[in-house]
């Protein structure tokens, strides 16, 4: 498994931004399917954002527009992934985590088809 460590996170007010960094130990980008979950306090782990060695990328509703996920871009070393968050809410306040695995696109929201997990980082968007 690879070992992912967030960060980024913190308290931002509504309409600002952040950006999430998640580190892995290995180099990623060739092989993984990246992705960005979040969960809210009585709320399921959801899916936001993924993206593919292919560079295919897919995103929730929730989040179109307003989060771009990333990786380095000096491939040949790329082990970082990243979460731009812009025009937050309210409704962005959770646990953000990111996971990797070699799986199919289309399952990538999909919590059980990665094994690998960070620790997550927190985000409060206060108004």
């Amino acid at each position: 498994q690879v070992q992912l460590v967030e960060s980024g996170g913190g308290s931002v007010q509504v309409g600002g931004s952040l950006r999430l960094s998640c580190a892995a130990s290995e180099l990623i980008y060739s092989s993984y399917c990246l992705g960005w979950f979040r969960q809210s306090p009585g709320k399921e782990r959801e899916g936001i954002a993924a993206m593919d060695s292919a560079c295919n990328t897919g995103y929730a509703d929730s989040v179109k527009g307003r989060f771009t996920i990333s990786q380095d871009s000096d491939y040949d070393n790329a082990n970082t992934l990243y979460l731009q968050m812009n025009s937050q809410n309210p409704e962005d306040t959770a646990m953000y985590y990111c996971a990797a695995d070699k799986l199919i696109f289309t399952d990538w929201r999909r919590q059980d088809a990665y094994q690998s997990w960070g620790k997550g980082t927190q985000v409060t968007v206060t108004s």
